[in-house]
């Protein structure tokens, strides 16, 4: 039986291993034997609800500590990664603040790096933890998931070329965000971002740019898809087209009912651990099963497009992801970004986002999920946002009514010599954000971010929000298995080091234990190797 929360995880520390390089070694034929414990009947230990990256982190964590735990995976699309972890519904940026402006923010004049020393860290977990399954024989090929690609922040004006030196002479120094350059030379420019320089007006605005080459492309949707095999392989049930429900407390048990969304019966099973990895519908079902910490909380819809070509002539000449600075008084997620992107092996060019609202709480939703989601405690939440957050609701209604035309001239602003022709409109994901219930007068504060939620006794948790979302998952799953499971963190703690070297330590003060991750996760992760692509993406969304 499954153990609670006890109030705490552990103080760990152990030397980096040195022989963490080694061979791919496969799951022998014992290990898999012990580990497909299949659902018996309506009972599972752990019931993983969604099919995504977090669900899928989750699970793999859980199999390599107890892999005598049954598992069962719910999702209500006809496969996985098909919501917010495919790979066009999201950026596929490997987020560890080397390039995103909005992870350090300027304060009393001062840039502060805390966020994006605070993100960094998380990302090297995922790098760790990708790197175990790698080796484990989980995640069988790294490159169709993870490219090196140079991340870029690129300044406009002389205030903000004044903000991004000021930013690049805080971060330079520290050995996370290494090989960092800078440079307001239009001849520099031209050779690291050539698609950018053509026709550009150098003496009309000038312009500035950070870079390092430690940045990463990610299909999230690859990962996901690379950790569901394998989870099939191993024994843990994933059962598509359901769509759970409804979720209630009995005993030691929840009660999960969820209805073929082909045949529409319905199932109920009782599992002893549940997570709610479900994007948008998260917050619903979680209230649906009574968890008080997020009584009071509502969720705000913004969906979002990009612009995307894949003409090869333009690819070429840029290869990198260039992320700029949100314009004054839009919201963090409207940060404009040009983008490489390697999905299927395959290269192309992404630009945006553009923000739009509808009242779907999943790319696939529905148009009731908003007005369903609202109840008497969050009505409050709801009105504060809409009361306090005129900027974002003018930002929203600017987007929704922009024509194509009008978003071509914002890539104009990177690309000068954008041609509308060589572009086409790809509508992203969908998210949402967050309301908090909050004191008065604004009673409800709108969240960015993600967030983690469980319940008291730790038997129920699940995950909320948006962006840095994937690129954190291994780190937010490793908070959550403190939280739920704090007793048995001391037994797994030798298992847990095996997965993530660094468990418990502070990359930011051991310089040594940074530099060993950093060279084993880009061997393994085969960032070290050189890369040929072909043809171009998909045009399917």
């Amino acid at each position: 039986m499954l153990l609670a929360w006890n109030g705490g995880g552990v103080e760990c520390g152990k030397v980096f291993r040195d022989d963490k390089i080694k061979e791919v070694i496969k799951v022998s034929a014992t290990q898999s034997q012990q580990s497909k414990k299949n659902t018996q009947g309506d009972e599972v230990d752990v019931l993983l609800i969604g099919a995504g990256i977090m669900s899928a982190t989750l699970g793999a964590m859980i199999r390599q500590l107890e892999p005598s735990w049954s598992q069962l995976i719910y999702e209500r699309l006809d496969g996985a990664s098909l919501e917010s972890s495919y790979p066009w519904n999201n950026a596929g940026t490997g987020h560890s603040a080397l390039c995103e402006l909005n992870y350090t923010p300027e304060k009393n004049g001062r840039i502060d790096v805390s966020k994006a020393i605070n993100i960094n860290e998380k990302f090297q977990v995922s790098r760790q933890f990708w790197s175990h399954q790698v080796l484990e024989g989980v995640l069988t090929d790294p490159t169709a998931f993870i490219n090196p690609v140079p991340h870029v922040s690129f300044a406009q004006g002389e205030d903000q070329i004044d903000y991004l030196q000021r930013r690049y002479d805080a971060l330079k120094d520290n050995y996370m965000f290494p090989d960092m350059e800078f440079t307001t030379d239009r001849d520099k420019f031209a050779e690291v971002l050539p698609l950018m320089a053509k026709d550009r007006d150098f003496d009309k605005e000038p312009v500035a740019i950070s870079w390092t080459t430690a940045g990463t492309d990610v299909n999230y949707g690859a990962l996901t898809n690379q950790f569901i095999d394998h989870a099939g392989q191993v024994g843990t049930e994933v059962r598509y087209g359901h769509e759970v429900t409804n979720i209630k407390k009995k005993g030691n048990f929840w009660h999960v009912t969820a209805k073929n969304l082909h045949t529409g019966e319905k199932e109920t099973t009782r599992a002893r651990f549940v997570f709610v990895g479900a994007g948008g519908y998260a917050l619903d079902l979680l209230r649906k099963a009574g968890v008080p910490e997020v009584r009071g909380y509502a969720g705000f819809p913004i969906s979002g497009a990009w612009l995307r070509t894949t003409n090869q002539e333009l690819v070429k000449q840029h290869q990198a992801k260039v992320y700029g600075k949100a314009k004054v008084g839009a919201p963090p997620m409207s940060v404009p970004h040009l983008d490489l992107r390697v999905i299927d092996g395959k290269q192309s060019l992404l630009f945006g986002p553009f923000g739009g609202w509808t009242p779907k709480f999943l790319k696939k939703g529905s148009y009731l999920d908003l007005f369903k989601s609202i109840r008497v405690d969050n009505i409050p939440s709801y009105l504060g946002v809409a009361g306090w957050n005129f900027d974002l609701v003018k930002y929203l209604v600017e987007e929704v009514f922009k024509p194509f035309e009008g978003r071509v001239e914002d890539l104009r602003e990177y690309m000068p010599s954008a041609d509308g022709k060589d572009w086409e409109e790809v509508i992203a994901g969908q998210r949402v954000q967050i309301i908090k219930p909050a004191t008065p007068p604004h009673f409800g504060s709108l969240e960015f971010g993600t967030a983690l939620v469980n319940d008291q006794d730790g038997t129920i948790a699940g995950i909320l929000g948006a962006s840095p979302g994937a690129s954190i998952a291994p780190a937010a799953m490793l908070e959550l298995l403190e939280r739920c499971f704090g007793e048995r963190m001391i037994d797994w703690s030798e298992k847990l080091y095996d997965m993530i070297p660094t468990y418990g330590k502070s990359l930011m003060r051991e310089k040594s234990v940074y530099d060993e991750q950093w060279a084993y996760t880009l061997k393994t992760l085969r960032l070290d190797e050189p890369r040929e692509f072909s043809g171009t993406t998909s045009a399917h969304d």
